[in-house]
């Protein structure tokens, strides 16, 4: 206030970039349970053809797909469900690192 700023200069210069850390972390969590909601694939489609990741290795996991236990497919099957939620991390991963940002002077 004491340089003339406005509501929205003091959120743009001040808040905000002390915020871009749970911005970022909120995001990636939200896209997290989002991408592994397996209740609403499981309730919105019937048609094989319309099969999700994670409807594929909840089956896969059930033992409906196979016989036996086949645990390197299981492994297999739950990390290619994690590389995207890694991938969106190591992108955003200086956003969510830099936590001083906007609290000190450059």
């Amino acid at each position: 206030m004491i340089d003339r700023a406005g509501t929205f200069r003091i959120f743009w210069s001040i808040v905000l970039p002390m915020a871009r850390p749970a911005i970022v972390t909120i995001s990636i969590l939200s896209f997290q349970g989002s991408w592994n909601e397996l209740s609403h694939f499981i309730v919105s489609t019937q048609s094989s053809a319309l099969t999700t990741l994670t409807k594929g290795v909840a089956s896969l996991a059930s033992g409906q797909l196979s016989q036996g236990n086949q645990y390197p497919v299981k492994l297999a099957a739950a990390v290619i469900m994690t590389i995207p939620v890694a991938v969106l991390f190591f992108i955003f991963q200086k956003q969510i690192m830099n936590s001083s940002e906007g609290s000190v002077k450059e």
